[in-house]
């Protein structure tokens, strides 16, 4: 990132941040902005995906950005110059896919009439940068606003109070927006399964092409912060689960679909082999209806094949939440090979999905 010039915004935005603050907690702690940059020169570095949004007026895809969803209590500033733009408390779920805010940081945003003469395009006003449209009169809110944003446009800064800071406790474990935040996988799509203990199925899946990053963690549940020793416990409602980005231009959702059923027993309730609990259950926590059709359709499919002598117990729910788990069991299979639950239950997991995919085996696993 290149150096950064201070600016008195920072002294200005007190004014507006300050008294919302008081509103909420007098013990609230306002973590430190980074400065906002008013010299074009040192702006913040760009991504060729950033720069396609925020410099040529781009649109990424609905549902791929990492804070469409995001729930964090803070506030959204400007990718490129810093400026506060956006309050957590002033955003909302359109069902859009895309962060929907009814209100801005007083003079941070500025509208301007959009190019297709139609919409109303909305710009950081210290930097131009762009970040979305404006739309009003949907309804979704008392203040008839929609500010539509790309989370590329976007950067986070969190804010906690006492209390917050209490409920995130230093354990490794981190929610996966936290994870992912800078790695630019807006791009991609996200699929979230379940099959029994996470070195098995992360393993399985990072073997093929265009899984761009297979993460294990915990999902399903309703347990914030859950640690590995409790959702072993079977007390969080969570289950082992994997994160996968993946290009869909060169991966399918049905072909992830179908070697997750290769890579585990989908007809063993709440265990797979001497994994036993609700934790190893067999779930598919879809991210859209497409998604939940495809699932859906495939189970049906496996179900009139006769290829399982039992019922699929698969659980098909839409996906609420994912908090990576602690570092050591990222990468856990190829870091631990000599592990004896790795020879024995994991290596014959992940040879049946490479015997079943030959032609789509990233460098260095084929056969």
């Amino acid at each position: 990132m290149k150096t950064k010039h201070i600016a008195l915004f920072p002294l200005l935005l007190a004014f507006f941040l300050l008294p919302a603050c008081a509103q909420q907690s007098s013990k609230e702690n306002l973590t430190e902005f980074p400065p906002v940059i008013t010299d074009p020169a040192h702006y913040n570095e760009l991504t060729p995906k950033e720069e396609r949004v925020i410099l040529h007026k781009g649109t990424e895809m609905a549902f791929s950005g990492a804070f469409h969803n995001y729930k964090e209590s803070g506030t959204y500033i400007c990718k490129q110059c810093n400026q506060p733009l956006f309050r957590s408390d002033d955003k909302f779920n359109s069902g859009t896919g895309w962060p929907s805010f009814d209100d801005f940081i007083p003079g941070a945003v500025k509208e301007i009439p959009d190019a297709d003469g139609q919409r109303t395009e909305i710009v950081c006003s210290n930097c131009g940068a762009h970040l979305g449209h404006v739309f009003f009169g949907e309804g979704f809110t008392k203040k008839q606003a929609r500010h539509c944003v790309n989370s590329v446009s976007l950067d986070f800064v969190p804010l906690f109070n006492d209390a917050e800071k209490a409920q995130h406790p230093d354990n490794g474990i981190q929610p996966l927006s936290e994870y992912i935040k800078g790695k630019g996988y807006e791009k991609y799509e996200q699929a979230t399964f379940a099959g029994g203990c996470f070195w098995c199925t992360e393993a399985s899946f990072d073997l093929l092409q265009g899984a761009v990053d297979v993460i294990s963690g915990y999902s399903g549940g309703k347990k914030d912060y859950p640690t590995y020793e409790e959702v072993s416990s079977g007390t969080t409602g969570h289950a082992e689960s994997v994160a996968i980005f993946y290009d869909p231009a060169v991966i399918s959702y049905e072909t992830l679909l179908h070697a997750f059923f290769i890579a585990h027993d989908p007809t063993q309730l709440n265990r797979q082999g001497p994994d036993v609990g609700t934790q190893y259950r067999s779930a598919i926590f879809y991210h859209n209806d497409a998604q939940k059709a495809s699932a859906e359709a495939y189970i049906k499919e496996l179900e009139q094949s006769g290829k399982y002598d039992k019922p699929i117990v698969t659980e098909v729910a839409p996906y609420t939440n994912f908090w990576v788990a602690e570092d050591y069991h990222q990468d856990y299979f190829p870091n631990h090979p000599e592990n004896p639950y790795v020879q024995r239950i994991s290596k014959p997991k992940v040879e049946k999905v490479k015997k079943a995919f030959p032609d789509i085996l990233k460098d260095g696993h084929g056969q």
